[in-house]
This record gives structure tokens, sequence and C-alpha cells, in this order.
């Protein structure tokens, strides 16, 4: 019997012990690059099961198996949750508070699921812990904070990752999503879209609303910036290159009859090719000062909120993976995914060495939901509540699998 054949075998034990720490992190998120608890949760399970662990990147983790000689490979798991006031009527939902940068009180939610993230990692982390005869190599779990925010794999690589770590050959990761619980699927090439988020502050005079003669009015100005954006996708990007502009959110005055000096909006732009992403860009830098000049206004200011990186699968080791998966899944339970306009730091830290990197979904929801006449509730939305199983079961069996298909005897480096 080789080792992937046992990939899935899960005492009950582990089980019952990953569901309850599955439901206190649910009850427990904490914001990007603030999740103090949960690092400190991490680095003592991770120790318990005989990993050496280190803090990197702030509040992220690196955890290290040493098992013999034989291939290195890395595995991430994010651990940041969202300022979402949780609406899922779970017993164990999140009533958790947190604040963000600039001061503001918000409920928190693990509302993309790095709950469940965590919860996988740490069920192969202890089948490999506890199956040490079947495998030989070195793993390298990265539990990243800050994905949301695009700071955490940036952050960790900058506080020396990869000379603290043993560097990998490949790095894995996956992601739940609302789809059906038990499935992975998967992208061979560009799989998760680049992303920019801009704040543009537009100025104008401000005065009283009986005389807008007398002002500049950046209502006006900005909602003429907002309308003009939604054309470049449409008029200035090849039909057959996808790409996406959103504007938002929108602030400006503060009383009906008061022309305000500023308003404000933010824009977010995702696209799968750096021409085009080039092209978007530029071309709203173009429409926002064209028409601040058109109105008389002073230049307007835009601010850099943050920036994902293209993620793509190595083909050949897609390839490979999605044999892997099938074989302890099921091939039925394994499907291609088309590119998505989401986005994800993940790229980060494979890229940062140079290495391919392998990152896929797996289904969330049963049948009779996924199947269903109701839209299924999409990450990020505060009605994500992922079953319990075969959700954990699946994301633990996917990781382990992976991780063993480099290390374990199927792959000639057991001992």
């Amino acid at each position: 019997m080789t080792a992937l054949s046992d990939a899935a075998q899960i005492s009950p034990e582990l089980r019952e012990e990953l569901h309850d720490l599955y439901r206190y992190l649910h009850q427990s998120p904490e914001l990007s690059m603030q999740e103090h608890r949960t690092a400190a949760l991490i680095l003592e399970r991770m120790g318990r099961l005989g990993y050496e662990t280190f803090p990197c990147g702030g509040t992220g983790v690196v955890a290290v198996l040493r098992n013999g000689d034989g291939p290195v490979v890395g595995f991430r798991a994010d651990i940041d949750g969202l300022p979402v006031e949780e609406d899922t009527g779970l017993p164990y939902a999140s009533t958790a508070r947190g604040s963000l940068r600039d001061g503001t009180d918000v409920p928190v939610m693990h509302a993309c699921g790095h709950d469940t993230h965590i919860t996988a990692a740490v069920g192969a982390a202890a089948l490999l812990a506890a199956g040490r005869d079947r495998w030989s190599g070195t793993v390298v779990f990265l539990f990243q904070p800050g994905e949301e925010t695009a700071e955490g794999a940036l952050a960790m690589v900058e506080d020396g990752l990869w000379d603290k770590a043993p560097r990998p050959e490949v790095v894995y990761g996956q992601h739940v999503w609302p789809g059906r619980a038990g499935q992975v699927e998967i992208t061979a090439g560009p799989a998760m879209s680049m992303s920019d988020a801009w704040t543009v502050t537009v100025h104008g005079r401000g005065g009283h609303g009986s005389r807008p003669e007398d002002t500049i009015d950046p209502v006006v100005l900005a909602a003429h910036m907002v309308v003009r954006l939604q054309t470049v996708v449409s008029r200035e990007v090849p039909a057959q290159k996808p790409a996406v502009v959103t504007v938002g959110s929108f602030h400006a005055g503060l009383k009906e009859n008061i022309i305000p000096s500023t308003a404000e909006f933010t824009v977010n732009v995702r696209n799968l090719d750096t021409a085009v992403r080039e092209r978007v860009l530029a071309a709203l830098r173009r429409i926002i000062l064209a028409e601040a000049q058109a109105s008389g206004a002073p230049e307007p200011e835009i601010t850099e909120l943050y920036r994902f990186p293209l993620l793509v699968n190595d083909p050949t080791e897609t390839a490979a993976l999605t044999e892997v998966l099938g074989g302890v899944l099921g091939p039925e339970n394994v499907l291609e995914r088309e590119a998505q306009m989401g986005s994800e730091d993940f790229g980060h830290l494979p890229d940062a060495i140079g290495v391919p990197g392998v990152y896929w979904f797996f289904g969330g929801y049963p049948p009779e939901v996924v199947e269903g006449k109701e839209p299924v509730p999409s990450n990020h939305s505060p009605h994500f509540g992922p079953a319990l199983e075969p959700t954990l079961t699946t994301g633990v069996t996917a990781a382990y699998a992976a991780i063993l298909s480099r290390v374990g005897d199927a792959a000639g480096g057991g001992r």
C-alpha cells in the first residue's frame, strides 16, 4: 500500500479535534496583519505536533518538519478575517469586533473561509507528523497574514522568509469556495487576476447650495469621473481580453444644502494580462485628470491602496497534481476551472525564489444547496458558512495528498 492510498484516512479523533479547532477559529477572526491570537494558537498547535516554528512577516507563522533526506515542499494557508458582520445563523457564528487602521470599530468575520484553510493545513500537518515512516524530506507550512490587503505574502518575503526557512521546490495552496463539497477545481496557467485599487480624492471649492456658481462642485465632478471610468473596458480594451473596473465607494458632503470641498471614491481594476493592466490604469488616470481640468478644479490625488499579482499555476505541476487529486478524491471530483477575476497574493511566495506554485479551490456546500434555486452564499458574504463536512476532510485530504506526492513513497521519496 502506498502513502497516497492512505491520504484520506483521517481518524475520528483527529476529525473531531479539527472540527473543534474550526469552530473556535470561526468564532475568533482577526483583521489583516492583526492576527495575534490566531498566530499564537498556530504556533502552539504546530509546536505540539513537533514542528520547528517561528513568526514571520509580523503575524505570520512558519512551521517546518524535517524528516530525513528528500524534497522540500511548501504549503500556504492564509489566516486573516474581514470587516463583515456575520449573518449565517450558525451556533458558532462570530461576534468578534476589531479596529481598522483609522480607528473605526467594525465587526469581524471569517467571510472568506480562511478558518477552513488554517484547519485543513493543521490537519495535513498532523497526518504528516503521525506518519513519518511513509515519507522523507522537509515540509514548510506558511500561515500567511494579511491576504485580504495584499500585504502578508510580501511581508513574509521581505522579513527574510526564504533565508530563514528551507527553500521548497514547489509551493501549494488552496481556497474554499461556494462549490460542491467533496470536489476540487484547478486551473493550469493564469488562474486569478491581477488587481489594483486606488483612492481618488477630488478637490473642488465648497460653498452654499444656493450659489453653485461660486463653487467647483466636487460631487458633480467625481460623478462624471465615475461614469467615464465605466467606458474604459467597453471602449478601450479588446473584447477578447477580460478586464473589470469597479467603483466600490463614493463619499462626499455632510448636508444637503452645502456643496463640499472634496469628494472621494475608490476604484478597483482586475485583468489577466499585463499589457491590458497598464492600458487600463493609464486610461483611468487620464480620465481622472482630464475631468478635473475640464471643471477648472485642482489636480486630484490618486493613492494606491494595494496591488495583487497575477496568480499563475505552473502547467506541468498542475497536470501532475490533478492526477494526484483524482487518485484520492476520484477523477469525477477534480474539475477544470476557468481563470477567475478574483485576486490572491499567494504568487509572491513561489515567485520570490523562482519556483512553481499550484493553487486550487475546494467546495464548501452540500449538493442540495449548490443545485438549489437560491444563490449560494459567496466568499465575502455575511452569509458565507461552509458545511463542516465533507469540506474539512476534502481540504485536509487534498493538502496532504499534494505534499505527499512530492515526499511520499509514491513519489520515490518514502522509506
